[in-house]
């Protein structure tokens, strides 16, 4: 039996990740800020969903608050960490950058720092398929240089890797870092792309649509991301280079990228309604596409992602409609 930490444990990802965690009748403990990066309320009512387990328990907390995270750690002495709190949003950290230093190095270093004065089996934290930057090495991966980000939020990212490799090697920290692709679903954030579009498809206004339409995105759906979570928490660190430094990256991706206005179209299918359309050049800090390898993942937990684009908006679109009533 683990007693597990998830941080952000309000948010999209955090919010999946302790529904399963709850349900294998593991001891979990979740934080979160409730930042006003998106509309509190969606974070609350996500919360309102754990509230029937027995074994799960939120408390409203800042990683940037090292006090109040060191005191968590000392009184609850956990097995397992994993840090999913972070500044979300590539066009978010172009005008607000100190939002994402705050959160995503400062929030960070007390996440190791605590882990380290606290010892724990395994820290497992969220990164970004952003690191890749626009890189014209595809699919992407982890074996890949990953040192030209193009936005300080990809670049907060790569960060983490570096100090978490820093942390597992010196004080021998077992930690893994998990390169998410765009990531979607029910209960999803507001400011990703297929829910703000639905906002607009369904209210008449106009989406916008950069780079002409001239992008690929390898949709990854929420339960997917969540299940190879859940396998990697007890994956032993017994590769060789593992062993002498406990460190290691996966890619979650779906493995199959979607062009933008194939996206669309079977998200305009779902939702029953055409999009008013407005094309625009390419955004800063964005990237031209994502694909990601996970061959590495399949190697070490047998697992692929399976949910197709159509079901797994077939599902947001079903939550969407229920959620806005």
């Amino acid at each position: 039996m683990h007693k597990i930490l998830i941080t952000g444990a309000a948010g999209f990802i955090g919010y999946h990740l302790s529904n399963l965690l709850c349900k294998s009748m593991v001891d979990v403990i979740g934080i979160d800020s409730l930042n006003n990066y998106y509309p509190v309320q969606l974070k609350k009512d996500r919360l309102k969903q754990l509230e029937h387990y027995d074994n799960f328990q939120f408390i409203q907390m800042d990683i940037c608050d090292k006090e109040k995270l060191d005191k968590l750690f000392e009184d609850e002495k956990f097995d397992i960490v994993i840090n999913l709190a972070a500044q979300a949003g590539v066009r978010y950290s172009i005008d607000h950058p100190y939002k994402y230093i705050d959160s995503n190095i400062t929030g960070f270093i007390n996440i190791l720092e605590a882990c380290r004065h606290h010892p724990i089996k395994h820290l497992i934290y969220a990164s970004s398929s952003s690191v890749y930057g626009n890189s014209d090495q595809i699919p992407f991966s982890t074996h890949h240089k990953t040192d030209e980000p193009v936005s300080l939020y990809a670049a907060t990212k790569k960060s983490n890797e570096l100090m978490a490799h820093t942390y597992a090697q010196l004080y021998k920290i077992p930690v893994t870092g998990l390169r998410f692709f765009t990531v979607y679903g029910p209960w999803g954030r507001p400011d990703m792309a297929y829910f703000s579009f639905s906002n607009k498809i369904m209210n008449g206004k106009t989406i916008q649509i950069y780079n002409n339409g001239d992008l690929e995105r390898d949709f990854t759906y929420v339960d997917d991301i969540v299940t190879a979570i859940e396998k990697l928490i007890d994956l032993p660190f017994n590769l060789k280079e593992e062993i002498e430094k406990p460190f290691r990256l996966f890619n979650i991706g779906n493995n199959k990228p979607v062009k933008l206005m194939d996206f669309i179209t079977t998200l305009e299918d779902q939702l029953g309604k055409k999009a008013q359309k407005e094309y625009l050049p390419m955004q800063q800090g964005d990237v031209y596409q994502t694909y990601a390898d996970i061959s590495d993942l399949e190697k070490r937990i047998n697992f692929k992602p399976h949910t197709t684009l159509k079901t797994g908006l077939q599902k947001f679109v079903q939550w969407y409609k229920e959620y806005n009533k």
